[in-house]
């Protein structure tokens, strides 16, 4: 995985193109408003700095968590700024939130299913385009830091060796309400998997 080569690189990043512009649409289309997408970033990082792919391991962020089960199994995470997991609840749900207030159980509820819904999105690209079958897990969800929620991810991860390869996305709604990161996180084996699909060695 550390030697990865550059048209490995490219065909990967293109796979996460793939996937994060399904998932962009099918937000875009949850809350009604325009959903823009980075060119995904691919890079393969200790697992210990993952947390700084988002800002640090103290920045309070809502996480929702899927293992990918199938012929290429692996991990999906999708992490936003508390103000952004505010944001979507207001808007499915037609409440006013508190900024101060916590999530209730039906926010929370509701968080999931669109961590469900972007998961899936994102998988059904991937399968089609790779002719594998992924399927996702029940989500689970956290509000807290971002290092004891990526220490979850990481525990099961670790098991698996010291770097993980990182496909992430990050997604804004037009009107900033939303900053969101995309994360899926392939196990060590499921890579060659992968890129045995799409035909590049």
């Amino acid at each position: 995985m550390l030697n990865l080569s550059a048209m490995q690189l490219d065909a990967i990043r293109e796979i996460g193109n793939v996937g994060a512009g399904n998932s962009a649409t099918a937000l875009s289309q949850l809350i009604n408003k325009k959903i823009d997408m980075d060119v995904p970033s691919v890079s393969v990082v200790p697992l210990a700095d993952v947390p700084d792919l988002v800002g640090g391991p103290d920045t309070m962020v809502a996480g929702i968590f899927l293992r990918v089960y199938g012929k290429a199994p692996g991990s999906v995470l999708f992490l936003m700024p508390r103000e952004s997991a505010f944001y979507l609840v207001e808007h499915l749900l037609g409440e006013q939130k508190s900024a101060d207030g916590e999530l209730t159980e039906m926010d929370q509820s509701a968080l999931m299913e669109i961590g469900n819904i972007l998961a899936g999105a994102y998988l059904n690209a991937l399968s089609y385009y790779t002719k594998l079958t992924l399927l996702p897990s029940i989500p689970a969800m956290a509000v807290d830091m971002a290092g004891a929620i990526l220490n979850v991810v990481i525990v099961q991860l670790g098991q698996m060796g010291d770097h993980a390869l990182v496909i992430e996305t990050q997604f804004l709604s037009e009107d900033d309400g939303i900053n969101g990161h995309f994360f899926l996180i392939p196990d060590s084996g499921s890579l060659q998997i992968i890129l045995n699909a799409v035909g590049v060695k």
